[in-house]
């Protein structure tokens, strides 16, 4: 009994290797041979100042967290990662009860393009669009319950890095998983 228990054991463990699990990072097969990517500054097209840093500090800080790469700078890097934030857009998702032209929640969206280029031969790797979103709840102003005084431009300011955030998760994802 013990001899076949360990026959099926052998045979599972055989079967499994054969279906193409590997342990550790699953990099496209295009970025098979990138192991460091330099992360620039982002341009900004947007009117929001200094985004462009904590957008690539986000980047690297995700890539870090991911394993996938080393960070590292432009004469020790395989890849070059180079992006361009393109829009900040601020729109309302749900009206004050009542008044159906003032907002008490809004969805703050960032659109950002990427390209990833060899270090060496400044070939394309890959080239994509992403976006990256959050929603915030407009404040109470200062007389305590009335959104008619609320400050949204403070409350946008504070939900930026969290939008920010998500973007740049989902550029280390498509960089590093390629999905």
């Amino acid at each position: 009994m013990r001899s076949v228990l360990a026959l099926l054991s052998v045979l599972t463990a055989i079967l499994c290797a054969s279906c193409g699990y590997r342990i550790g990072p699953v990099k496209p097969k295009k970025l098979e041979n990138v192991h460091r990517i330099c992360v620039k500054n982002f341009k900004n097209e947007t009117l929001e100042p200094r985004m462009e840093a904590m957008l690539a500090s986000a980047v690297i800080k995700q890539l870090q967290l991911d394993g996938t790469y080393q960070i590292t700078n432009e004469d020790h890097a395989d890849a070059i990662l180079e992006g361009t934030l393109n829009r900040i857009d601020r729109l309302p998702s749900r009206a004050v009860r009542g008044n159906v032209l003032q907002s008490s929640e809004y969805r703050l969206t960032i659109s950002a393009s990427y390209r990833l280029v060899s270090a060496n031969s400044g070939t394309l790797l890959d080239q994509r669009n992403v976006i990256g979103t959050t929603d915030f709840f407009v404040s109470a102003g200062s007389s305590g319950s009335d959104l008619l005084t609320a400050d949204s431009a403070q409350d946008e300011r504070q939900a930026m890095p969290l939008a920010v955030e998500d973007l740049a998760t989902r550029i280390s994802s498509l960089v590093s998983e390629g999905w």
